[in-house]
């Protein structure tokens, strides 16, 4: 179960967690508060979240007591709603979705990656949705959904995400915070509209530097002076061509786990700047001072550091682009294949492009040039492909390693961080040849 502090102190045991504090539990799990019979819960946005989360309508959703954990979710460790995550944490809920299921070119939402910082909010009503754009701007402007349906043009484009510490749980020592491994990233096809053209038609005044981001969500304290998270970039990356405000994905709503109805989708950066819940955006004159923008936060050392040296606050500097990264996708891990073998993945890398993948399957000794497709659109990842013939049977590693339009190449380890950020790491899967 989560320690008090939120993170993992062992495998989460849903039961256990709906037994203890049943109220609670709605709360941290589907995101709302309930009411002693829970049917004052399911009226509204708490039915929606639940019906999404086990994938389908529930005709008999009135007759569930207050505290009763669906069947759907038996397992102590995946959320079946999302169609095979794995759970790291219920307080706030983060899953990550294993290598293996992240085969297809555009990421299904059902396979979609969570990852929250507070408690979703009450009110995911997509009618009533406002989002406000003020700070250093000529035109302060309030816009409903349909508003920027209307007045700005509405495009889809297919973007890579990625949770700026997907990863984390390689580091040694540890670093603390959700102990991520490979599938905090996802590349879906969103549908909305430039946040370039929301912002020019606000009018940015010439002293703007950074963007600030807010959404509704609320902090695991309960406190509503106290904000989960609330990040930004620099105006020049918000101006750029492929940052949306995002209210559909895969050509349907918004899922409540990623943010309905409407979000930030900030390619090639930290997951965390692609805000959810979405209904203020300011400009600003400074580096925005939300929360999880000061102190470490997103942040990595300006120097090399030793494996568990103590860096003072003053040394960390902000992440903007992600590193250069790839992702095998098939074989899974683990797989007893026949000797022919059919290698798949992706391949990403910030705001840069991917020229070459390899992969490897004699530990480094050589390595043969994959297959590599363009990107759907600035901003998505590269898929790749190659046959391999092994040459026994036995115990064999793929490794794969990417290279991006600047020449830089994926590391087969990285410096130690205290935050356990930008783990890019070369991936490898187990096979044994029978």
């Amino acid at each position: 179960m989560p320690k008090d502090d939120g993170s993992i102190g062992g495998t989460p045991d849903l039961h256990e967690f709906f037994a203890k504090d049943p109220v609670e539990a709605d709360r941290a799990f589907f995101g709302r508060k309930t009411f002693p019979d829970r049917r004052g819960f399911l009226k509204g946005a708490g039915l929606a979240t639940m019906t999404a989360m086990v994938g389908a309508a529930i005709p008999f959703h009135r007759n569930m007591p207050g505290g009763l954990i669906p069947a759907a979710f038996a397992s102590e460790d995946v959320l079946i709603g999302k169609d095979g995550l794995t759970l790291l944490n219920d307080r706030p809920i983060n899953a990550e979705t294993p290598p293996h299921l992240l085969d297809d070119a555009i990421t299904p939402t059902a396979r979609h990656f969570i990852r929250n910082n507070g408690i979703p909010p009450d009110d995911m009503d997509a009618d009533s949705w406002t989002l406000t754009i003020d700070g250093f701007v000529d035109n302060p402007m309030t816009y409903s959904i349909a508003d920027l349906k209307s007045k700005f043009e509405v495009v889809t484009r297919v973007l890579a995400v990625e949770c700026g510490g997907n990863g984390r749980a390689f580091f040694d020592p540890p670093a603390s915070g959700n102990q991520w491994t490979f599938g905090a990233v996802a590349c879906s096809q969103w549908t909305g509209v430039r946040l370039k053209d929301v912002l020019e038609a606000a009018g940015v005044q010439s002293n703007v530097i950074y963007t600030a981001h807010y959404g509704t969500d609320t902090h695991l304290s309960g406190d509503p002076e106290k904000t989960p998270l609330s990040r930004g970039v620099p105006i020049a990356k918000a101006l750029t061509d492929n940052v949306l405000i995002a209210f559909g994905q895969n050509g349907e709503d918004l899922h409540p786990m990623n943010g309905a109805p409407l979000r930030l989708v900030v390619p090639g950066w930290p997951g965390s700047c692609s805000q959810k819940w979405l209904n203020r955006i300011q400009l600003r004159d400074i580096v925005h001072d939300g929360a999880k923008m000061t102190g470490k936060s997103y942040r990595v050392p300006n120097r090399k550091v030793a494996a568990g040296e103590e860096v003072e606050t003053k040394d960390f500097v902000i992440i903007e682009q992600m590193p250069v990264k790839s992702l095998i996708t098939n074989p899974a891990t683990g797989a007893d294949t026949g000797r022919s073998v059919e290698i798949r993945g992706h391949a990403w890398s910030g705001d840069r492009t991917i020229s070459a993948v390899d992969v490897s399957y004699d530990f480094g000794a050589s390595w043969m040039a994959a297959h590599l497709d363009a990107p759907a659109d600035d901003g998505a990842w590269q898929n790749f492909n190659a046959n391999v013939a092994l040459p026994a049977a036995g115990y064999y590693e793929i490794w794969a390693r990417a290279t991006d339009s600047a020449g830089v190449m994926q590391p087969h380890a990285i410096d130690w961080n205290p935050k356990g950020y930008l783990n890019n790491t070369m991936h490898r899967v187990a096979l044994r040849v029978t």
